[in-house]
């Protein structure tokens, strides 16, 4: 059984702030975690493997926590256009979020403007959910209409962060943004629903890429923001199995809260259990042993 790929990228330096990243930053972090994650001599490369120019290809992101705790505007941004020079036209791109005034108070301006990269939500006056639930194994939910019907490829560009109940949040669980009731799916840890969500059609025939922004990681006390418990990481996580992307994400938080004198998940009674139920619905490698972690700085 071939390893999981997954590869961490950190920033050596300094950001004069961590909330508003620089785009030429971020674009070098992108370029350097795709190649060493696709083996391509250039980053275009991969992108152009994964993608097709005909394709809408959206960009979930997480804004639930607004400025203080979400996926960059700047991280989502500089990938979406770069997406869109690289693979077909900027105005396929679509950064999409459960709702605009999430998206707003994160500070992503809202655009539909023809011939641009869009930047709206599932509750935009042309999206809304699809009027017949997806019933799968535990779940019947509405989908948004930008994951079941606009795009035919996604990236989850999900921000890393403890939780509460699932232990952790990442790019699996960020696609509980893409359905209308997330809050049946949070008993058992979250577990199975993360990975049965997952294992939709809506969702695993399209997801191509996890990326997760852990420029700050909110490692205790998740998924609101507390800065007793944020931590500087500046890091970016990539890999094209989404279950062994959470699972180093996983591995980043535990090694903060052990840094930190906090107990384990696991000894909260709150480890991430959906990950291996995930590995076991074949949609990707929960194990460390199993996954190949590559590391680089720029």
């Amino acid at each position: 059984m071939s390893k999981a790929r997954v590869v961490i990228v950190t920033y050596s330096r300094n950001f004069s702030d961590l909330s508003r990243p620089d785009s030429g930053v971020i674009l070098a972090m992108l370029k350097k975690g795709l190649e060493a994650l696709s083996g391509a001599a250039r980053a275009e490369e991969a992108l152009k493997s994964w993608f097709r120019p005909e394709e809408t290809i959206g960009l979930k992101v997480n804004t639930i926590g607004r400025r203080a705790l979400s996926t960059s505007p700047e991280t989502a941004l500089t990938l979406g256009l770069w997406l869109g020079r690289t693979v077909g036209r900027e105005e396929n791109i679509i950064i999409w979020d459960r709702t605009e005034e999430e998206l707003k108070e994160a500070g992503y301006k809202i655009s539909t403007s023809p011939g641009s990269l869009k930047i709206f939500g599932t509750d935009n006056r042309r999206a809304g959910y699809q009027s017949e639930p997806t019933a799968h194994r535990h779940l019947g939910s509405l989908f948004s209409r930008i994951q079941a019907e606009f795009i035919q490829a996604s990236i989850s560009l999900a921000l890393l962060k403890d939780h509460g109940l699932a232990g952790v949040t990442a790019g699996l669980k960020n696609y509980f943004g893409a359905i209308h009731n997330p809050n049946k799916y949070h008993d058992s840890n979250c577990d199975p629903y993360i990975a049965e969500l997952f294992e939709t059609n809506p969702i695993r025939r399209k997801h191509r890429l996890t990326i997760l922004d852990a420029l700050r990681v909110q490692y205790h006390r998740g998924p609101s923001y507390h800065p007793r418990w944020l931590a500087a990481v500046k890091k970016l996580v990539f890999s094209l199995d989404p279950v062994a992307a959470d699972a180093v994400g996983w591995k980043l938080i535990e090694e903060l809260r052990s840094q930190n004198g906090l107990p384990t998940l696991k000894e909260e009674g709150r480890q991430p259990s959906y990950l291996m139920t995930a590995e076991k619905l074949n949609l990707g490698q929960s194990r460390l042993e199993n996954i190949e972690i590559i590391e680089e700085e720029v």
